[in-house]
């Protein structure tokens, strides 16, 4: 399938990523250069050993390559850290923070550590991270123990840099919902670094209101938006338009609560199309936002790479489309 730009329209209040855990087919810079290409305003970057790995040697000096090839691209970012095998090539997503064993959560910790330390020197507007699904046999409040005690570390690493987190509610999780997310900043005393990464597709998952009305309850705490389709109850991230979500009023929505950060498309399992599926998603976010909710870049050119930049080497009661149930991708 060819797609065309739609042209830009400047003033636009939203700004849209691509996440790279979509595009893990492509070299990190050769998937920078095509989403400037195709317009986006930056990248979901997900720390991860195909991309920049947090846990190779030299992470500074390759962090602050990656600094000056964004910046030439004019693209922002945001760091994820939801890779599935970055700590332990054995257990997905593993360990996470609620993990029994405390030499184990310790090693998510010093993850999420060093992303602050990596949003710092690349300007990132937040630090997106989850709590892990409750290990069997754990009693809730002891869940939650671990995970209030184990994020103290990373907030003060946050607050050190001035960097957000943005926590994800995520199916299947202890952190599953928006309620649960306010009974973090409860238990908490809601630190003002501690912020939500809100889903587009989990509210129309499981939330109890439409995503639009999701998006205005959680306004007030957003530093990140992942956004994809998804139909009611299935935790499966989709392409544009094969689920159910109407998404003119989510956009609309978002515009108009004043969040400036990246509204980033999240499609882990397409990597094989990732380079269409990018093209696709532009386009589709374009014409079914608000006039103003089209992207504000200026320079579109989907059939040109930028010369010189595209060839550098590599440096519950839910179902689930993928082999977990309830895990993200």
């Amino acid at each position: 399938m060819t797609v065309s730009a739609t042209p830009p329209v400047p003033g636009n209040p939203l700004r849209f990523g691509y996440g790279t855990n979509g595009l893990t087919d492509l070299r990190l810079y050769d998937a920078l250069g095509l989403l400037a290409d195709l317009g986006y305003d930056g990248v979901g970057l997900t720390l991860d050993h195909m991309h920049l790995d947090p846990l190779a040697p030299e992470l500074p000096a390759r962090t602050r390559e990656l600094a000056r090839r964004l910046e030439r691209l004019g693209l922002t970012v945001t760091i994820e850290t939801g890779a599935r095998y970055v700590l332990d090539p054995r257990r997905k997503h593993g360990p996470t923070l609620l993990d029994e064993d405390p030499d184990a959560r310790a090693l998510r910790v010093g993850l999420l550590r060093t992303a602050v330390e990596v949003a710092a020197d690349l300007g990132a507007h937040a630090i997106h991270l989850f709590s892990g699904i409750t290990p069997a046999g754990t009693a809730p409040g002891t869940a939650w123990q671990r995970l209030t005690g184990s994020l103290e570390p990373v907030l003060s690493a946050a607050t050190a840099h001035g960097v957000p987190l943005a926590i994800e509610p995520e199916p299947g999780h202890l952190l599953a919902s928006l309620a649960d997310f306010h009974h973090l900043r409860h238990l908490t005393g809601g630190p003002e670094l501690l912020g939500l990464t809100l889903d587009i597709g989990h509210c129309q998952c499981l939330e109890p209101t439409p995503p639009a009305d999701c998006i205005r309850e959680a306004a007030p705490w957003l530093r990140h938006v992942q956004i994809e389709d998804m139909r009611r109850g299935v935790h499966e991230h989709l392409p544009f338009g094969d689920g159910e979500i109407d998404f003119p009023p989510v956009l609309a929505a978002l515009a108009a609560t004043g969040y400036r950060g990246l509204t980033v498309v999240e499609l882990p399992r397409h990597s094989h199309a990732g380079p269409q599926l990018a093209r696709d998603s532009m386009e589709f976010l374009r014409s079914h936002g608000p006039a103003e909710a089209a992207s504000a870049r200026t320079d579109v050119a989907l059939a040109a790479p930028r010369a010189g930049l595209d060839s550098v080497p590599p440096g519950a009661g839910l179902t689930s489309g993928g082999p977990r149930a309830g895990v993200t991708p």
